[in-house]
């Protein structure tokens, strides 16, 4: 009797609201601790005291698939079918975000896909952190935005298969819902610049253009001759100073010479190492060389030997037989 759905109940998607939830996870509910406890006999003024209770959602979790009290809360609204202001109410509660998830979950549940466009896509500007169990028992964090996300997007949330809704553009085209309106859209609105600052943007980049393209660096011709001309370096500054092109050739000199003895080491320490390796080979080649030959000395011995052995057989043979 304590499971059975009221009698005032209105069918849900054709079929009772109960068996929204698979018929495994609906038994290990009824079977929970915590569904013969603190769900019993709950009414809608009451479920609003569990709700405020909760710390985290989430579907089941272990191996023996525990429900969580997020998903027992799920089902006794499903059971008692509370009124709609109860589950809007639910839904704007801005203290509790708990409570606010619940109402969400059992909206996207049991409301048509123009109600849950309609209340849920408000959600999105929360962005509050939720605890969310998995299946390993293990927590982790999920913003509301995201979670919100989720129900209108994903087909299975918190381990239970969602009811399938319209997808926003065709509702838009039946002219049932008005275009969606982002927050960020005036904030980009106001980033993007109008019409007169983008064309006198764009004459200031050809001006700067046509500037870059027109002024060449080029090297001045009396600045050598000055120099030349003044070799004890005293101006009318008094100070001595050279030309910024002459520094600049010295230092390419000096950086080629640089190359160039750098590449002329590293050709040396190659040709060392080159060097080097072939002797390593030459020795190894040696090496491999006497090995033969210590093998070659101990077969003909050890051939010389047998022949050895086989005549002194004979010789014994035969001294043997004469004997007899």
């Amino acid at each position: 009797m304590a499971n059975r759905t009221v009698k005032e109940a209105k069918n849900v998607h054709g079929t009772n609201p109960q068996y929204l939830i698979e018929k495994i996870i609906r038994s290990r509910i009824y079977d929970s601790k915590y569904w013969k406890e603190q769900c019993f006999a709950l009414t809608a003024e009451l479920l609003v005291d569990k709700a405020m209770e909760l710390r985290f959602v989430g579907g089941v979790y272990g191996g023996n698939i525990k429900p969580t009290q997020f998903l027992c809360l799920t089902l006794k609204m499903l059971q008692i079918q509370p009124e709609k202001d109860i589950v809007v109410e639910f839904i704007k509660n801005e203290e509790f975000k708990y409570v606010r998830a619940l109402g969400a979950f059992y909206l996207r549940l049991t409301g048509a896909a123009i109600d849950c466009y309609k209340y849920l896509e408000p959600l999105y500007i929360d962005n509050r952190k939720l605890r969310r169990q998995n299946r390993a028992g293990q927590f982790e964090i999920v913003y509301m935005d995201e979670y919100i996300d989720e129900l209108l997007r994903n087909d299975r949330v918190c381990d239970i298969i969602l009811p399938r809704i319209q997808k926003r553009s065709i509702l838009e085209e039946n002219n049932e819902l008005e275009p969606k309106v982002s927050v960020l859209d005036e904030d980009l609105d106001d980033e993007v610049p109008s019409d007169d600052e983008q064309k006198e943007a764009e004459d200031e980049d050809k001006s700067r253009l046509k500037n870059s393209a027109t002024t060449v660096l080029r090297r001045p011709r009396h600045a050598r001759s000055r120099s030349r001309e003044n070799p004890s370096g005293v101006g009318s500054s008094g100070n001595a100073r050279r030309d910024y092109y002459d520094d600049l050739e010295d230092y390419d000199k000096q950086r080629n010479r640089a190359r160039i003895g750098y590449n002329d080491n590293r050709g040396r320490h190659e040709n060392r190492h080159e060097r080097d390796r072939e002797r390593m080979r030459g020795r190894e080649r040696e090496r491999e060389r006497d090995r033969e030959r210590e093998h070659r000395d101990k077969d003909r011995e050890r051939m010389r030997g047998g022949r050895y052995e086989h005549r002194e057989r004979d010789s014994r043979n035969e001294r043997d037989h004469r004997r007899y």
